[in-house]
């Protein structure tokens, strides 16, 4: 099965967030296939940048873009409370303490 590579992003897709498959710069003059996932900050004909959860802001040039497109919001954990399910209160295998 063949996929079609596609970039599906624009101007107004920016502040949502992303994915963009690119070919990066590697060493010995080659290039390697790299993804991108995070928030889309800017969008232009030039370049596109998207701002990582480690709070890195990647700027990929238009031209060594392979593939784009919106993805879902990162999904909210359920948080427990203190007391409820399965290793509340510090009881963890090979833990001590």
């Amino acid at each position: 099965m063949r996929y079609r590579l596609e970039v599906r992003l624009a101007a107004g897709d920016v502040g949502r967030r992303v994915v963009i498959r690119w070919r990066r710069p590697a060493g010995n003059d080659g290039d390697e296939t790299a993804d991108v996932l995070g928030v889309l900050e800017a969008a232009d004909a030039v370049s596109f940048s998207v701002r990582k959860a480690s709070g890195e802001l990647v700027t990929i040039p238009r031209d060594r873009v392979l593939a784009g497109k919106t993805v879902p919001a990162v999904p909210q954990r359920k948080h427990r409370g203190a007391g409820s399910g399965a290793g509340a209160g510090g009881n963890h295998p090979g833990r001590s303490g």
